[in-house]
């Protein structure tokens, strides 16, 4: 997903100073404001296979 997009996300969750965060501090939000841990590229095994972010999480602590 382009940071576009994650910005757009974050502003309809309703994440403060949204256009000056980077782009894992933004997903680290959207997913608190979910009700998820923000676990985006903390975790290098996940399991959880529907995660909207499993594809860039993944590649990047693996690589």
């Amino acid at each position: 997903m382009n940071l576009k997009s994650i910005r757009q996300m974050a502003r309809n969750f309703g994440v403060k100073n949204y256009s000056r965060l980077r782009k894992e501090d933004l997903i680290h939000a959207i997913q608190e404001k979910e009700g998820h841990s923000p676990c985006f590229k903390k975790i290098t095994d996940c399991r959880i296979m529907d995660c909207l972010w499993r594809e860039d999480c993944q590649k990047s602590t693996l690589a």
